[in-house]
């Protein structure tokens, strides 16, 4: 039987999602429309909404929709320590632990000659920029605990070192092969508490 093609339409745009195969994709559109008008009506909404509210953070790079975001406009927060972490969903695995009180930087993405992604394509000059022009004390480099990430880690510490700041790296309480959104509180904090000088 052949399918209309909004259904089908659905479909292979569900499917584009990460992590969604395309029995997940079909499941999902046949869950929409069996669901009521409304819940499609708000599930639009929010998808229109996210795109049209949500940016990132001219200072940090993190996710918000307010600029700057609610961590750098903070001032009760420790502008003396930026944590950098590779992607937007990290700042909120070290926000959970709510022992962190510095700002955070960042990156967009990890060093991968393999993938094509050099230091240009990060945001680095942004954070060389905030050490250079803040009384920045310390960096805490939290990149996730693979190649990558330890790559990124040891150029940024060559880069941040000859300013004069502290240059420190998370314990390796995180798994090693992991990444840092699927770290629970305890572990984080763990790894943030036995964080070692680079």
């Amino acid at each position: 039987m052949h399918q209309p093609e909004p259904l089908t339409r659905l479909i292979d745009e569900l499917q584009r999602l990460p992590g969604i195969g395309r029995k997940s994709a079909q499941r999902l559109a046949f869950h929409v429309l069996r669901s009521p008008r409304e819940d499609a009506d708000r599930l639009c909404d929010a998808l229109r909404d996210v795109k049209e509210r949500v940016a990132h953070c001219s200072v940090c790079n993190a996710i918000t929709d307010v600029d700057p975001c609610t961590c750098c406009g903070d001032d009760a927060r420790d502008h003396r320590v930026i944590c950098v972490v590779e992607e937007p969903q990290n700042v909120d695995v070290i926000e959970k632990t709510r022992e962190f009180k510095g700002t955070y930087h960042v990156l967009m993405g990890a060093i991968s000659p393999l993938q094509g992604v050099g230091p240009d394509q990060l945001k680095i000059k942004g954070l060389l920029s905030r050490v250079a022009d803040h009384a920045v004390e310390e960096v805490i480099l939290a990149t996730n605990p693979n190649v990558e990430g330890e790559a990124t880690a040891i150029y940024l510490a060559r880069l941040l070192k000859p300013l004069g700041v502290r240059v420190t790296r998370i314990a390796m309480g995180v798994p090693v092969g992991s990444d840092l959104e699927y770290a629970d509180e305890v572990t984080m904090n763990k790894a943030m508490e036995g964080r070692r000088e680079v």
